[in-house]
């Protein structure tokens, strides 16, 4: 698997574009590896989705459903509500869920087969909530795994009555979201469960709606209405439906001789019924045959998950099983599964898997016979294989595929036209998308436009510009008497801004992308990395100005108005400090993909839900107890806020009076924060720097006493900034004021 050229472009394409990408391939083609590996390795932000319970917990994520908190019913786009009026779709996450998908780079999704095209708009419409809602999915990349041919989506009668108004096929890629997208297809061809080349070209004609009579007979050589397998063999019976599997499992296991024995499953905490990866309740004799439901995780390769064996002994304390290729019995130890949700660590701000619950049992069922759907992502080398009453488009592939070799397969019941059934639609896409299939040409156009996308966002300060305009815009309309020279000055702020800012990352865009467009290797040029600097230094130098426009806002006693004052002023807050820290890492780092992605999703997250208490889990405290102690605490912080006030702290003008040291502390500060890796806020925020440059405190005591700085700060940086106060002063012949 190393040297497959598909696995590597499947590689590359994920970890170097931003484009979506739809994985498929034969059963036995390695898509479950390929996810394993990149969950590993790859150091993009991801979150693992699948479409059920068992799925997931095979790809080691979370449903999709929990994840969103989305309710079962459909979903109809551009609405708030399901069309039956009982589920409400409100998305309302906690700050933690919030930070988690707005720092995420990449979302898997397996089994994309059975996702409906309209749970798919449903996640497009939360990430565009709590992302980029002009972006479908919000701007984050999607991968999705999966077989069109194998298992489909599940929907009924009356729900496609009313999603038939808005989708052509329930299948995902009939997605309005998707749509929108430029997506691309990515077929792995080469098939490592099968080596049979007769048996493979079979496969491929049911797979590709292909089948006609030739195949059939071919297939029916199979046909063994008499067979009865020895139970050494180790044949496993695939069936449609799952009575007949507990049937006759129920019917072998009571025919052996001997005492059975019952093992109950230990369950911690949190882990849905639906999700059991086997029986909570096994009930085993000695003689049964069992599959083995996990792989082994003793580090000794003694089964893997699908595997046939057999119980050699049993008694209430133990289990003692052989594999089917091997004469030597062992004891079955307990495995562990978790049901896991997605966390930040609040330490590394990484994305974490935080354990909800634990489920204990022996790894195995009994495995006379098992339904074609659970078999699903399973391999078998006998099978005893019953499809003639198949329902549903790729049932009878899903099932034949399972088998390394013609040979191990086994036909209780003949193979008819009708039992192979196939749907128009996923024919019609699956021939479109092969004619669409990204060659390396196309995948080295699509790198290079991911890597303008990524360095034309840093360098878009149009969102800034906005919001400084919605800003002024109020303080022009509802504040323009009272604060005559405010207004006038963040207007000619904005003008500043206008000039040396947007117009010229307008013509530098032109200069970087002919850059991009000229270079081969322009990931590594020099020249390409020496203009980013030089553009990061300016920008940033350019930018500084608005720390006055934000360290002079102005207030009303207009309830409503005040809000908006408040939410215009921390929108324009927020954009500032993180292009301020992208350029500045930029400076130090230089420009590559990678790193740029890691520190963006980093200060993306936001901080202050950082600082709170622990979770549940962490703390042991209840949700009430948790909110109780965020309500206290925002009340000690008002409290604190009203003494800076009222107190001790005292009045600053808000015009700045010494722009030239103000200027100075704020490149101090920078640079501090540079070499610290830290937000320039956590060193001193800008409202401090007003209060400094304004009224020249002489001591620590003067010091403490201007707003939003305090003891700690005066502690930690009074004596750089008194030295800069006193430098200051010195030189433009200024006597040291008193504090009133």
């Amino acid at each position: 698997m190393e040297d497959n050229s598909e696995i590597a472009l499947a590689w590359n394409f994920i970890e170097n574009t931003g484009t979506h990408l739809f994985l498929t391939g034969k059963a036995g083609t390695g898509k479950t590896t390929f996810l394993r590996r990149l969950k590993s390795k790859s150091p993009k932000r991801m979150v693992v989705l699948a479409p059920t319970g068992i799925a997931a917990i095979n790809a080691g994520g979370v449903t999709i459903h929990s994840f969103f908190q989305l309710p079962f019913a459909p979903y109809v786009p551009e609405s708030s509500f399901s069309t039956s009026g009982t589920a409400q779709y409100r998305f309302r996450f906690g700050k933690e869920k919030i930070n988690i998908i707005r720092s995420i780079d990449l979302l898997v999704i397996d089994e994309i087969s059975m996702v409906r095209a309209d749970l798919l708009d449903a996640i497009d419409a939360v990430l565009r909530r709590y992302r980029d809602r002009n972006k479908p999915f919000g701007g984050v990349q999607l991968l999705m795994i999966g077989d069109l041919q194998q298992l489909s989506p599940v929907v009924k009668d009356e729900e496609w009555q009313m999603l038939g108004k808005y989708y052509d096929t329930p299948y995902f890629f009939s997605s309005q979201a998707l749509k929108q997208t430029e997506y691309c297809t990515l077929e792995l061809k080469t098939v490592y469960r099968q080596s049979d080349g007769a048996f493979l070209e079979l496969l491929n004609r049911i797979r590709e709606n292909r089948c006609d009579e030739s195949v059939l007979n071919s297939l029916n050589q199979r046909y063994m209405p008499d067979f009865e397998p020895q139970k050494e063999e180790g044949y496993i019976r695939l069936v449609t439906h799952n009575y007949q599997a507990q049937r006759i499992n129920d019917r072998e296991l009571a025919q052996l001789p001997g005492q059975s024995f019952a093992f109950r499953a230990t369950i911690e905490g949190k882990f849905p019924e639906y999700s059991y990866p086997t029986d909570d309740v096994l009930e085993l004799k000695k003689g049964a045959q069992i599959m083995f439901v996990k792989n082994d995780t003793s580090g000794e390769h003694r089964y893997f998950n699908g595997m046939i064996g057999e119980v050699t002994d049993v008694s209430s304390s133990f289990i003692e099983v052989r594999n089917k290729d091997s004469e030597l019995p062992f004891v079955l130890q307990e495995e562990e599964w978790a049901n896991a949700k997605y966390v930040l660590d609040e330490e590394t701000k990484e994305i974490t898997e935080e354990i909800e619950g634990v489920f204990r049992q022996y790894p195995v069922k009994l495995a006379w016979a098992i339904t074609i759907h659970k078999s699903q992502g399973l391999t078998f080398d006998r099978a005893i294989i019953d499809a003639s009453a198949s329902f549903a488009h790729g049932q009878t592939y899903v099932a034949l595929s399972r088998c390394k070799t013609l040979e191990g397969l086994v036909l209780s019941a003949p193979l008819s036209a009708r039992a192979i059934i196939s749907d128009s639609a996923i024919d019609a896409f699956t021939s479109e998308a092969r004619q669409t299939e990204p060659d390396e040409k196309r995948f080295h156009s699509l790198q290079q436009a991911y890597f303008l996308e990524l360095l034309s966002g840093l360098f878009d300060l149009l969102p800034i510009e906005q919001a400084l305009k919605r800003y002024v815009r109020l303080v022009d309309e509802h504040l323009y008497k009272l604060f005559p020279k405010q207004l006038a000055a963040y207007k000619a702020e904005f003008e500043r801004l206008h000039e040396k800012v947007i117009l010229v990352s307008q013509k530098f865009s032109l200069q970087y992308t002919r850059l991009i467009d000229e270079s081969q290797a322009y990931a590594t040029d020099d020249k390409l990395q020496q203009r980013i600097h030089s553009g990061a230094v300016y920008f940033q130098e350019q930018l500084q100005p608005l720390e006055m426009v934000m360290g002079n806002g102005v207030n009303s006693d207009n309830k409503e108005l005040k809000k908006k004052l408040r939410d215009a002023m921390e929108e324009l807050e927020n954009l500032f400090d993180m292009k301020m820290d992208l350029l500045q890492f930029v400076q130090t780092n230089g420009f590559h993909v990678t790193g740029y992605l890691k520190q963006k999703a980093l200060l993306s997250i936001d901080s202050s839900s950082l600082q709170k208490g622990k979770s549940k889990s962490a703390s042991g405290k209840s949700g009430k107890e948790e909110k109780r102690k965020d309500t206290e605490e925002d009340s000690k912080k008002r409290t604190r806020e009203r003494k800076r006030s009222t107190g001790n702290a005292v009045e600053v003008p808000s015009d700045v009076l010494h722009p030239e040291l103000y200027n100075r502390l704020v490149a101090w500060r920078n640079a501090e924060a540079a070499q610290l890796g830290l937000p320039v806020y956590v060193i001193i925020q800008q409202k401090a720097i007003l209060g400094i440059s304004n009224l020249l405190p002489s001591d620590k005591a003067m010091l403490v006493r201007i707003p939003y700085f305090g003891k700690k700060g005066a502690e930690k940086y009074g004596n750089v900034i008194l030295e800069m106060v006193r430098t200051y002063q010195k030189e433009k012949g200024l006597a040291e004021p008193e504090l009133l």
